[in-house]
């Protein structure tokens, strides 16, 4: 799964320092990169990163990322739903705990599942509470000091 992560942040910053035309100019890129990806898996991280195709005023089509405003929009949606949701973040290891008014767990994770932070593995939503886990080697005082730079509204 590392890899996978690793990729899509490559594959974004190929997208923005280089223009970039077809599939097989990214694969290539990749592959000097050191990445060893199927053009079928290339087409799903393009479908999953929102990558679009734009023209660019020649004769020819290029890779664009979304827009930052498309993205600090829907980022600042899951902030919302986030702090409306959450009641307590406590952890002990890898292990953080969020605490959530009833009702409310699911779109407190699914706010933390979007804004996507490499330092969480996984979570799990029950009623008011969410389990998530952190990768390895990151604490849960890393999780809250990231969480608080997404979300400079949290609480203590």
């Amino acid at each position: 799964m590392k890899e996978r992560l690793t990729r899509l942040k490559t594959i974004r910053r190929l997208i923005k320092n280089y223009r970039i035309e077809s599939q097989e100019s990214l694969l290539a890129y990749l592959q000097k990169e050191g990445y060893e990806v199927t053009q079928a898996t290339l087409s799903r991280d393009l479908k999953l990163l929102k990558i679009g195709k734009m023209f660019d005023g020649g004769d020819s089509y290029i890779y664009t990322l979304p827009g930052e405003d498309e993205r600090a929009e829907s980022e600042q949606i899951y902030i919302q739903d986030f702090l409306r949701g959450y009641v307590n973040i406590d952890y002990s290891g890898n292990i953080i705990v969020i605490k959530t008014f009833p009702g409310h767990a699911t779109t407190v994770c699914n706010a933390i599942d979007n804004l996507n932070m490499d330092e969480v593995l996984g979570t799990i939503a029950g009623e008011n509470c969410i389990f998530a886990c952190l990768r390895e080697g990151i604490t849960g005082e890393k999780f809250i000091e990231v969480l608080r730079h997404k979300i400079p509204e949290l609480e203590d």
